[in-house]
């Protein structure tokens, strides 16, 4: 019996000689005997210039979707840079996020950028500020929402607050909001 570790999940595979080396690692489906690395040539500018002349026209249309993609997400970076450009220091606000980000309790990921969010405050829903249902509401008013902000594309999310997350598990689960 050989083993092989797959490159990808670094999970040991153990194959019999009889039957060969596996293609595929069954744990996370990637080729094991195509595993790809890219060469990246440090140095000189003149040959990334020669490169870059080299491009044909259909690789034009692939660069020109990567970079329409970096312009949306270049948004955050410009923010953040004019967060430095005032005089910030970035490595204050990283470790004060971090710091604020311990101290929570839960610690949601923004639906944007996949960066954790913080915790702004709290929002009270009263009766006549929140959605009107035909039937029955499955929470009643006034609950509470936990108001998240993401620390680096600053979107904002809200949650239901623990105990009315407990009311609203409950009320489910009773059929209370049944016609």
């Amino acid at each position: 019996m050989e083993t092989t570790v797959c490159p990808w999940c670094l999970t040991e595979i153990v194959w019999d000689e009889e039957i060969g080396p596996e293609e595929e690692c069954p744990h996370c489906h990637n080729e094991l005997k195509g595993y790809r690395t890219l060469q990246i040539n440090l140095g000189d500018e003149e040959e990334y210039e020669e490169d870059t002349d080299s491009v044909d026209e259909e690789s034009q249309d692939t660069l020109g979707f990567w970079d329409a993609d970096e312009e949306e997400s270049s948004g955050v970076v410009r923010r953040v840079n004019s967060f430095a450009n005032a005089g910030a220091d970035l490595l204050e606000y990283e470790s004060a996020v971090e710091r604020i980000l311990d101290a929570q309790d839960d610690v949601p990921e923004c639906p944007h950028c996949r960066e954790y969010m913080l915790l702004a405050g709290q929002e009270q829903v009263n009766a006549n500020s929140g959605v009107q249902q035909q039937n029955a509401p499955l929470l009643k008013a006034p609950y509470t929402l936990n108001v998240y902000v993401c620390s680096s594309c600053f979107s904002v999310s809200k949650f239901l607050s623990e105990t009315d997350r407990n009311q609203l598990i409950r009320s489910i689960t009773t059929g209370k909001n049944q016609a």
